[in-house]
């Protein structure tokens, strides 16, 4: 086994705090969340004594020793913590939960085709504050949007059905959406085929904020929104309903600006 001590100075009067750290390093597999923990602990000031597990033999005896089922384990003190998440518990850190719904992955995607849009206008006109980059933010979040979905079609598709009103009617148009969305988003980008651009996006807009009004502010269903693709934990409300508000409200724009 090889073994790599690792210390941090300190320069403060307490006593120093030790840690073990148990980890994967093999040829083929450094184990991701072993570099996470050891970099935690040093940042909260502990020397660190980093034990390397290098063969498969080595993790199965250990983990046999330990009576666990996963590595890293770290030890503080001579008593056993756990893995990185229990080390951040006993930090007192937060640890996420992946079931919890979150706002995360919308706001991101809103922010960078903000960005985006805003860039596209400086380069094009010299500055950021534009009509155009306000048309731009509209067109490429709905592209992103849809980006999302086709990772997956399957998968959205599936989450769609719970509440869309056409989809439920007819399933083919759950697979349909995605790729409308996209082609919708790409034409309003490029300011092109707007006689195509404009009622697409006008009807799965109109479509999509009826059913999600209808599923969560009448029906009081919850439900997860399927807006950025089928694996997210983002709760279907007013998110979703943006979205579809959005691309209604640029369709409508385009028809009388253009």
């Amino acid at each position: 086994m090889t073994e790599a001590a690792i210390a941090t100075p300190s320069h403060s009067s307490e006593p120093a705090k030790t840690a073990i750290i148990h980890r994967m390093v093999m040829p083929g597999h450094i184990c991701p969340y072993g570099l996470k923990a050891l970099d935690l602990l040093k940042r909260k000031g502990f020397t660190v004594e980093d034990r390397w597990l290098t063969t498969r033999e080595e993790v199965d005896a250990f983990k046999a020793k330990h009576n666990v089922q996963t590595t890293p384990q770290i030890f503080i003190g001579g008593e056993r913590i756990g893995g990185h998440d229990d080390l951040r518990r006993y930090l007192g850190l937060s640890v996420a939960d992946p079931k919890a719904t979150t706002y995360q992955p919308v706001i991101a995607l809103f922010v960078m085709t903000a960005l985006m849009a805003l860039a596209a206008s400086f380069a094009v006109y010299g500055t950021p504050l534009t009509v155009r980059a306000g048309e731009w933010f509209v067109a490429f979040s709905m592209c992103i949007l849809a980006m999302l979905k086709l990772q997956n079609v399957d998968k959205f598709a599936t989450m769609f059905l719970n509440y869309d009103l056409l989809a439920k009617r007819w399933v083919p148009y759950s697979r349909i959406y995605p790729f409308a969305e996209g082609l919708a988003g790409v034409l309003m980008a490029a300011g092109a085929l707007n006689w195509l651009s404009i009622p697409v996006a006008l009807f799965i807009g109109g479509i999509g904020a009826a059913s999600v009004f209808k599923a969560v502010y009448i029906d009081k269903r919850e439900l997860k929104c399927a807006c950025v693709g089928g694996d997210s934990n983002v709760p279907l409300g007013f998110v979703s309903l943006t979205e579809n508000v959005m691309m209604v409200t640029m369709a409508i724009w385009m028809l009388f600006a253009h």
